[in-house]
C-alpha cells in the first residue's frame, strides 16, 4: 500500500506522461475501484465493463487532482470513479426507477405533505415506514429515487459553456466536505443502527442536531459528538 507522499509524487509524474507511474497507481488502487462498483451489481452492466469505467474515472481522478484541494488522493478518487459509472449509467440508460418505487415515493410526499400542515413538524422516516408498512430503508430509497445523479462532469450553465461540476468544485475551496459527503453512502451501511439513523436524518432529511436530539431522546452533544466520530471514521477509511 503506498503512502500518501509516495502517492502524489507518483500522481505528478503520471500528470506528466509517465505511463509506468499511472499503471502503478491504477494496479495499487484497483482494490478501492472495486469497492466502489460493488454497489453498481445487478444494474445492468457486466461487471468487467463496470470496472472498466471505474478505471476511466480514477484516470480522470489522476488527471485532474491538485495538491491544492487539500485531501488525500483517495479521497478525490472515490467521488470521481462513481460519477463516471452514474454518468455511463445515466446516459446508456441501465439504471432505471420501477413503477412501484416511483409510485411509493410520490405517496410519501403527499403523506409528508398532510403530516406537516396537520403536526407543524416533518414525520420521521420511522413514521413514514409506519405509515406504509415497508423498512425504513425502502423509504429512504424511494425518496432518493427522485433525485437525478448528477457527473461530476455535468457541464455548468455558464458564458464559456466549458465548465463543468468539477471545475466548479476545485474553485470553491471545500472540497474536503463535499467529497466526505459522497462517500458516506459507500460506508453507511456499516454503521449501528443508531449511527445509521443520525447520517439519514441529517443528510437525507436536512435535519438539525438540535431536531435529531430530540427524535432519538438524547442531548445534541451527543449527537454532535456522534456524528464527528462518525465522519472522522469515515475520513480514515478513506485515507
Amino acid at each position: 500500500m503506498l503512502d500518501n507522499e509516495k502517492t502524489v509524487e507518483l500522481v505528478l509524474r503520471a500528470q506528466s506522461g509517465d505511463q509506468d507511474a499511472k499503471e502503478v497507481l491504477t494496479q495499487e488502487n484497483s482494490p478501492l475501484i472495486k469497492s466502489l462498483i460493488k454497489r453498481f451489481k445487478d444494474k445492468g452492466v457486466e461487471y468487467d465493463d463496470l470496472f472498466q469505467i471505474g478505471c476511466i474515472g480514477f484516470l480522470k481522478a489522476i488527471n485532474n487532482f491538485k495538491t491544492e484541494f487539500g485531501v488525500k488522493f483517495s479521497t478525490y478518487v472515490v467521488p470521481m470513479v462513481i460519477g463516471e459509472i452514474k454518468r455511463f449509467m445515466r446516459d446508456d440508460g441501465a439504471i432505471k426507477v420501477s413503477r412501484a418505487l416511483k409510485s411509493l415515493n410520490i405517496q410519501i410526499n403527499r403523506f409528508i405533505e398532510q403530516f406537516s400542515s396537520k403536526n407543524q413538524c416533518k414525520p420521521t422516516i420511522e413514521e413514514i415506514a409506519k405509515k406504509f408498512q415497508v423498512e425504513e430503508q425502502d423509504v429512504v430509497m424511494a425518496m432518493d429515487s427522485a433525485r437525478m445523479p448528477i457527473s461530476l462532469y455535468a457541464p455548468l450553465e455558464d458564458e464559456s459553456g466549458d465548465l463543468t461540476v468539477i471545475d466548479r468544485v476545485e474553485n470553491v475551496g471545500a472540497s474536503d466536505n463535499m467529497l466526505d459527503n459522497l462517500a458516506l453512502k459507500e460506508m453507511i451501511k456499516n454503521l449501528q443502527e443508531r449511527e445509521k439513523k443520525i447520517i439519514l436524518l441529517r443528510y437525507y432529511f436536512d435535519k438539525t442536531q438540535s431536531e435529531i436530539a430530540k427524535e432519538l431522546g438524547i442531548s445534541q452533544v451527543q449527537v454532535s459528538r456522534l456524528e464527528n466520530k462518525i465522519l472522522e471514521n469515515f475520513r480514515s477509511k478513506l485515507s
